[in-house]
């Protein structure tokens, strides 16, 4: 059959439901079945699914056009998705075509939640398309003939690769690419993504060093997504928190939304605060009870399996989630979305949204919940990015030696390498294509012998090389490998809850564990769980009446302004400077703006505003570059210790994604300092390494890298770890690599982490560079101004409890007014 006949046949089952193909999907089978590669880029609940199952199926019926019914034809294609909460429905979309389509291929789903008999199963009976993530993937690649066992693959389909490009799982699916193009040099490989900013950088991570005679192509939709942005605004700016908060005074508008709407979705930034928020919705609105759930990646498997089917079934009214509900899943009776908080980003944002009027057409609508007064800017300027059609950039991860280290032991544990031959392939990834001769030496060195500094310890001779084949022959060493494979992503150590009868509830953290005893009360999951016993890792439990008791908290990394947001963010305080209050939004923040105009300054895009005022506290120097909570606190104490330099002075500094304070009790010589390069760019990397507590960040990070590269072993499934345990002997690795091999190139790797990624140097330049080019205001206020109260509090809150805290804001608050 020729292509257009295969495409006609495509035309034809989606005729059958009543469909008609966007212009991009025709496209994306037109690319896929002369061959190429590519990156698609498509709104939310567009059909990007079928722009490339329909193909895939399509080219199978081109190569056996006299047997359609043949079955067992081994794996044909690859389908990677980022979290298993995808699995679900693309397993459906995929089955669906399958059958509409007339052949008689099989589905199948290997995540970390497949039990061991159907892993088994998929083992010995390849499906024809494998449904998975970049670790199940790895771990297959980690299995005795997997060559053999991937023969007949014809494509891999990465989905949703943004949230996997600029993180090591992205690195790792890089990788993972690169072995299954070295023996299937024909493979084809696409992407999808809906919100990504940097296309074309997204394909080129994803393609590696390409075919020159048949580029890959990105396939663009041309569909606007419909989305309707409603601000929920309080009734007085007076009375609403200038900072911090949940949300939860909005509380009482935000069920009128609920009760209207067929289902909802409430989304939260943390876990806390989704179990908060559903705990407060409960009773405020009762005949919620057994119409609503939660569901946060802590939460049990089989759970939030359950709250997913009740979505699709329609047996609820309102779920409270946080992000593990973002992508993809395609809930079609949600209609409305609630947005508690700023998302921090617009492509999140969009994201969210998309989980309403999930298909082609459909209206998005959701609505923005502010937390505290300045987010309201935060809403308006969502409202503008998203209408100019801007999202964020991913910046991908480079030279990523724990990744290397982790895949080359993955490679050993199998059917072993040839170094030579996997260089080749490791240098046509995106992330080691500087890789040189003398670092590729070092990381077979570091798997061999455990390198310069642990040589003398067998236990890091993992890998043994035979007549030039790379081999792990120890089968202890090859399993705690394999359990160790899922260490790309997680933080803290995870504690187990359970029922005494055994059933799972969830994963809370080990810190939070530590905080409370037996016959303590906590509320996790919606329940109301009162502990009988703490045994290893595991907490057990069993359900409590009492109506009060401690909700967890999760230490994962607090989310800050996008450099996208950001932007928008200045050009929204530069409208209000002018007097534009063209938004619900603005117009609500209006008297709060007045108050910032009386008091102190707002400034427009040519200006940058620094206040400098004395309180009972001592002096307060606070700078507004709208950068985000991570740029702050590196060039809070960038500047810190440049004024340092000038006297000795001593600073207690606080940050939120606005701007940031430096407080101090004796006189600032802000003027002196400004006149000396306070905001040069001059020896700027020099400055950050000798301004923050470099050493003690990269002991931070390195704890993740140890995990990942097989330097600390987490423990075996019921067995881990404690936390206090991985951390000191993380940090014992760090220390040996400081005082031993300085060169080493996991612990080189911790600084350049802490330089890009946490205080984001590249994105402190570029704002410094800016600055310099607008005219400095430095304004002195009698009082704290409405921009620096929040700044101010954040401080306050790292020293006083809860209820201290809330009664001293109060008190500020009433001051400032006044």
């Amino acid at each position: 059959m020729t292509n257009q006949a295969l495409i006609d046949l495509g035309k034809k089952w989606f005729q059958q439901r009543g469909w008609t193909p966007f212009p991009f999907q025709l496209n994306a089978w037109s690319a896929y079945l002369e061959g190429k590669s590519g990156l698609i880029n498509a709104p939310t609940g567009s059909g990007k699914t079928y722009s490339l199952f329909i193909p895939i199926a399509l080219e199978f019926i081109r190569q056996h056009p006299n047997d359609l019914t043949k079955s067992n034809n081994g794996i044909q294609a690859i389908w990677i998705t980022p979290i298993r909460a995808l699995t679900k429905e693309i397993k459906k979309s995929a089955e669906r075509a399958i059958e509409g389509l007339g052949l008689k291929w099989t589905v199948a789903v290997r995540s970390g939640d497949t039990k061991t008999s159907e892993r088994n199963k998929i083992k010995k009976k390849p499906p024809e398309i494998l449904i998975t993530t970049p670790e199940s993937l790895h771990i297959l690649i980690a299995s005795k003939g997997y060559e053999k066992y991937f023969k007949n693959l014809k494509t891999v389909v990465v989905d949703e690769w943004h949230e996997l490009l600029g993180s090591k799982r992205g690195v790792q699916m890089e990788l993972g690419l690169s072995r299954l193009r070295g023996f299937l040099p024909e493979l084809k490989t696409w992407g999808i993504s809906a919100t990504i900013g940097n296309l074309a950088q997204g394909m080129d991570v994803l393609m590696g060093a390409t075919d020159t005679q048949n580029p890959p192509i990105i396939i663009k939709a041309n569909i606007q997504k419909k989305m309707d942005i409603i601000p929920v605004l309080p009734d007085e700016i007076e009375r609403f928190p200038w900072s911090g908060h949940l949300g939860i005074t909005l509380l009482s508008k935000v069920v009128p939304i609920l009760q209207k709407s067929k289902t909802s979705l409430i989304f939260t930034n943390t876990r806390a605060q989704c179990e908060i928020w559903y705990q407060q919705l409960l009773e405020v609105a009762p005949d919620f009870a057994g119409q609503m759930a939660m569901h946060h990646g802590s939460i049990s498997r089989e759970l939030r399996d359950w709250v997913e089917t009740a979505l699709h079934e329609e047996q609820l009214k309102v779920v409270v989630c946080t992000s593990s509900l973002d992508l993809g899943v395609d809930f079609r009776p949600v209609e409305t979305i609630v947005q508690i908080g700023s998302p921090k980003g617009v492509a999140r944002f969009v994201q969210r949204a998309g989980r309403s009027g999930h298909q082609p057409g459909a209206t998005s609508r959701i609505y923005f919940v502010p937390t505290h007064s300045l987010e309201l800017i935060e809403s308006a300027a969502l409202r503008d990015t998203i209408k100019k059609g801007e999202m964020e950039s991913r910046v991908p991860y480079v030279r990523s030696f724990d990744v290397l280290t982790q895949y080359l032991v993955t490679l050993a544990v199998s059917d072993g390498f040839v170094p030579a031959k996997i260089l080749a392939e490791v240098r046509r990834t995106f992330s080691f294509r500087s890789i040189s001769d003398q670092e590729w030496a070092w990381a077979l060195s570091f798997i061999t012998s455990g390198g310069a500094a642990l040589f003398a310890y067998d236990e890091y001779k993992k890998v043994s090389v035979e007549n030039g084949l790379y081999q792990v022959d120890n089968k202890s060493i090859a399993r705690r490998h394999r359990m160790s494979m899922g260490t790309i992503v997680g933080n803290a150590a995870q504690m187990e809850v359970r029922f005494m009868n055994g059933k799972k509830i969830g994963m809370v953290e080990e810190w939070f564990v530590s905080q409370l005893s037996k016959g303590d009360t906590f509320w996790f999951a919606g329940r109301s769980l009162e502990i009988v016993r703490i045994k290893n890792m595991t907490v057990q439990v069993r359900a409590s009446k009492k109506k009060k008791g401690k909700i967890p908290a999760w230490l994962g990394g607090r989310l800050q302004l996008s450099s996208q947001l950001s932007a928008s963010f200045r050009e929204k305080v530069m409208q209000m400077a002018q007097g534009n209050y063209d938004s619900p939004e603005l117009k609500k923040l209006k008297p709060l703006a007045d108050l910032q105009q009386e008091r102190s300054h707002l400034p427009t895009d040519q200006e940058f505003l620094v206040e400098y005022f004395k309180s009972r506290e001592g002096y307060h120097l606070v700078f507004y570059p709208f950068e985000g909570r991570g740029v702050h606190e590196g060039m809070s104490a960038l500047f810190a210790h440049r004024i340092g330099q000038l006297q000795p002075i001593s600073f207690s500094i606080a940050m939120n994604d606005y701007g940031f304070e430096l407080l101090s009790d004796t006189e600032i010589p802000i003027q002196t300092a400004i006149e000396k390069g306070l905001f040069s760019t001059k020896n700027l990397i020099a400055d950050i390494q000798t301004s923050v507590n470099n050493v003690e960040l990269a002991k931070r990070a390195f704890r993740e890298i140890a995990g990942i590269a097989g330097l600390v072993f987490q423990g075996f499934p019921g067995m881990k770890k404690k936390d206090r345990h991985l951390q000191a002997s993380s940090q014992l690795f760090f220390d040996v690599f400081h005082d031993y091999e300085p060169d080493n190139l996991l612990y080189l790797q911790a600084f350049d982490e802490v330089l890009n990624f946490q205080l984001d140097e590249s994105r402190m330049r570029l704002a410094l560079e800016r600055i310099n080019g607008q005219r400095l205001v430095l304004s002195q206020p009698k009082k704290a101004t409405p921009f620096a109260f929040p700044i101010m509090v954040d401080r306050l809150r790292e020293r006083m409890s809860t209820e201290k805290l809330i009664d001293r804001i109060q008190k500020m608050k009433l001051m400032l007014v006044k």
